[in-house]
């Protein structure tokens, strides 16, 4: 399997939709397979809040040898969003205005921003179609963002348990994560580590969204019954360890921020309006225990989006479900394009 990493580097000024903008900058980005002579097999894969550009180490049941995203049928390309700290420009990067890290300052892109930032690097690669673009959650606003900004760029789009706008439930959970990580008394050090440990409890709150009722059921009993240090503490507070280990708390304050601004009907048209441009193949995928992006947010998208087919996957396993059920969304693909 050919994999690669690359670095794009932006050079010249961008506007962001929050009126300030930034400049020279990087994006790194994974690519698996060849491009065909026409050019005609590239899939963009958009990666989750804290995922990285390569989606064989977080989605390896669909991408890689032998999977629906095979490297010898695609070119896949993944672009580690702006705001993270894999690669692309984020808060751990030097302003080059100050000399000095942005830390809390740097400034967030909304979903449009980063299309606007992916789409110059697709320019870059001489790529003029994609075949296919697929993202789920966050990943699945900036590919929205994307198709209706060029309504015939991609053939086929496949938005999974996402939305046209964030919904004032989605923004609760991030700003009472947020809170968590202000309350942390190293948050205002202005430092790289600082808020660390209000982040893990930030991804126990986020946790709580992406699962359901019944994936703690049938995950968490506590067989002995205890009273003290259940599974479901024990549970939490590991999740917050692990992502601690790997990820930086100023990018997870920043990114949600960048999710809470997501609103394709921002300026002179509205959402319905936006939707109705894309000309793509549309598979819309909800799941059907999602709390966070529920399925009637998928459902306004296939009402507004011309010709669009929406499917509801069945599963215990909330929002995290879009990483899970992979066989069922495997199948769904190949309905698809058959």
């Amino acid at each position: 399997m050919e994999k690669k990493k690359h670095i794009y580097r932006y050079n010249g000024e961008l506007e962001l939709e929050s009126g300030k903008s930034i400049r020279d900058f990087n994006l790194t980005y994974t690519t698996l397979g060849k491009i065909a002579e026409k050019k005609n097999n590239v899939v963009w894969i958009f990666h989750g809040m804290t995922a990285n550009s390569d989606p064989t180490d977080w989605w390896p049941g669909m991408v890689g040898e032998g999977k629906f995203f095979d490297p010898a049928r695609f070119f896949i390309i993944c672009v580690n969003m702006p705001g993270s700290c894999y690669g692309s420009v984020g808060p751990l990067d030097i302003n080059p205005e100050t000399k000095k890290q942005y830390l809390q300052t740097f400034p967030f892109f909304s979903s449009l921003d980063i299309a606007h930032a992916f789409d110059a690097l697709r320019k870059h690669l001489n790529i003029d179609k994609i075949f296919m673009g697929i993202g789920a959650s966050m990943g699945g606003q900036q590919l929205l963002s994307w198709a209706t900004e060029h309504p015939t760029l991609f053939e086929y789009i496949v938005p999974i348990a996402t939305n046209a706008f964030h919904s004032p439930w989605g923004k609760a959970f991030n700003a009472s994560q947020r809170m968590s990580i202000e309350t942390d008394h190293t948050w205002k050090s202005f430092s790289a580590e600082a808020g660390m440990e209000g982040m893990k409890v930030a991804r126990s709150i986020a946790l709580i969204s992406y699962r359901h009722y019944e994936t703690y059921e049938h995950t968490q009993q506590d067989e002995d019954k205890a009273i003290e240090n259940t599974r479901s503490e024990s549970y939490q507070r590991y999740q917050g360890e692990k992502l601690a280990k790997r990820f930086n708390a100023i990018s997870y304050y920043i990114l949600t921020k960048s999710m809470d601004s997501h609103h394709l009907g921002r300026g002179v048209l509205d959402a319905e309006s936006m939707l109705g441009k894309i000309k793509s193949k549309t598979l819309i995928i909800g799941i059907s225990s999602d709390l966070l992006f529920q399925v009637k947010e998928q459902a306004f998208l296939a009402a507004h989006i011309p010709n669009a087919k929406l499917e509801v996957i069945d599963s215990m396993y909330g929002h995290d479900g879009f990483l899970l059920e992979n066989d069922y969304i495997t199948d769904l693909l190949k309905n698809l394009i058959k």
